[in-house]
């Protein structure tokens, strides 16, 4: 079970036109920013790009999931990105991505960011749930199969 607000349908993008891995952690970025005060899509995106610099975040199958541990964030939230055409992104099965899931967490949080990414791998490692949130019509549906799937709650 993630946190609540965890992720919102002003965070989730259906249809991104995004052509590159940079363009995408841009856009991850400005969608992660806004779910914090003060936070810049700058910072974000560069500690998105400085994670990724590690290793690529393309866990296969067409995912990404790029993260960030941030100054400043006191709860973890997520952002979707689906993309009409998959785009390169460095994956270890050298496949396009279409489906991309940006984490940020607190700077501290280090076994909580652990655990949302091993949360993050198990859903989108389900083809099937991913074959849905493929054909999902809009950002609501996209969010109404992460609710299905048990993975948000409801915000109050």
């Amino acid at each position: 079970m993630f946190p609540e607000n965890f992720l919102t349908k002003d965070r989730v993008d259906p249809a991104n036109g995004a052509s590159s891995k940079k363009r995408i952690l841009e856009e991850i970025g400005a969608l992660l920013a806004s779910s914090t005060p003060g936070l810049t899509e700058t910072k974000v995106f560069d500690k998105l790009l400085e994670r990724e610099r590690l290793g690529s975040t393309g866990l296969g199958q067409g995912i990404a999931l790029p993260h960030a541990r941030m100054e400043g964030v006191e709860h973890a939230r997520a952002a979707l990105i689906r993309l009409p055409e998959g785009i390169d992104f460095d994956a270890m099965d050298n496949q396009p991505v279409d489906l991309v899931v940006g984490l940020m967490v607190p700077q501290e949080a280090t076994d909580e960011h652990l655990q949302l990414l091993a949360q993050l791998a198990r859903l989108f490692g389900n083809p099937e749930f991913c074959s849905r949130l493929r054909s999902a019509k809009d950002a609501q549906a996209i969010l109404d199969l992460m609710l299905s799937a048990g993975a948000l709650t409801e915000s109050a």
